[in-house]
């Protein structure tokens, strides 16, 4: 499989910076990222890459007075994936309960809930903070015996949590037939059964039943357009936790979530990251 090496430059450059700019790299198909001291290199399938996509998301880039430069070539043929998860992907604890790493680690620490995964991109491993702050979330929250819905699941580490602590049925779906393959890997490498995983989009929820907890890790439009679709498969006391954007976008997510009979519970912030709760009235 051909990849594309990008290298991109930013001005200013930061933490946060970055992370908003591997974000939304993955939206228009980039799969591994490596941060260096003085930029970015993310790398892409050849024939998935769109010139047109790419200049829209830096043209769409949120920070103001950010400028974004880049340079690519073809990468020399090797598993990016797999040099990623090496060499950049490590183990990660969570809230001091939930340790998340791969199996290729050795000396893992203890936790309470041990997850298992081999990711292939740089998200949904725990260690972008829209995933650790559902991680937290569902640490805190009772899910015993409750169904539970992972929207947009990458690679369903969310599900396979709340599976371990007692969630079910779980159903995981993600539009990426990639990602639904790798969350089949990760819940077989988990030794769970009973999560299903579906590949769609919202309009999938027409045809399932209602769930006590859903779970949307996906960007601020889809969840705007996609809410409705998620409150249509809730029932009076069922839980939303959402997340994928900014602290600064709280407010249309809360007067969305309230028209749609949402009550806000609370948020909870890291670097700029945002996830909230809210429950069906």
């Amino acid at each position: 499989m051909k990849y594309f090496e990008f290298i991109f430059k930013t001005e200013p450059t930061s933490e946060v910076i970055n992370d908003i700019l591997s974000a939304m790299l993955g939206e228009v198909g980039f799969e591994s990222f490596v941060t260096t001291e003085d930029s970015l290199k993310a790398y892409i399938q050849q024939n998935l890459y769109n010139e047109n996509l790419l200049k829209e998301a830096i043209a769409d880039f949120p920070i103001p007075d950010t400028n974004i430069s880049f340079t690519f070539a073809e990468a020399e043929d090797k598993n990016w994936n797999e040099e990623w998860e090496k060499n950049f992907f490590q183990p990660i604890i969570i809230g001091e309960r939930c340790v998340i790493h791969s199996s290729f680690h050795n000396d893992v620490p203890n936790a309470e809930y041990d997850i298992i995964i081999n990711p292939q991109m740089a998200f949904g491993t725990g260690h972008h903070e829209t995933t650790s702050l559902i991680v937290e979330e569902l640490l805190d929250t009772d899910v015993k015996d409750k169904s539970l819905l992972d929207m947009g699941c990458g690679t369903s580490i969310l599900a396979i949590l709340a599976n371990m602590k007692g969630a079910k049925p779980c159903t995981a779906i993600d539009i990426d037939d990639w990602c639904v393959r790798n969350s089949l890997e990760n819940i077989e490498l988990n030794n769970i059964s009973n999560i299903e995983v579906k590949l769609g989009d919202a309009a999938l929820l027409k045809e399932e039943k209602q769930f006590d907890i859903v779970i949307a890790n996906i960007n601020r439009n889809i969840l705007l357009n996609d809410m409705k679709a998620y409150v249509a498969c809730m029932h009076k006391g069922s839980i939303l936790f959402m997340s994928g954007f900014y602290v600064e976008d709280i407010p249309v997510i809360k007067a969305e979530a309230e028209r749609n009979g949402l009550h806000f519970e609370h948020s909870r912030e890291k670097n700029n990251w945002a996830a909230v709760k809210f429950i069906l009235s």
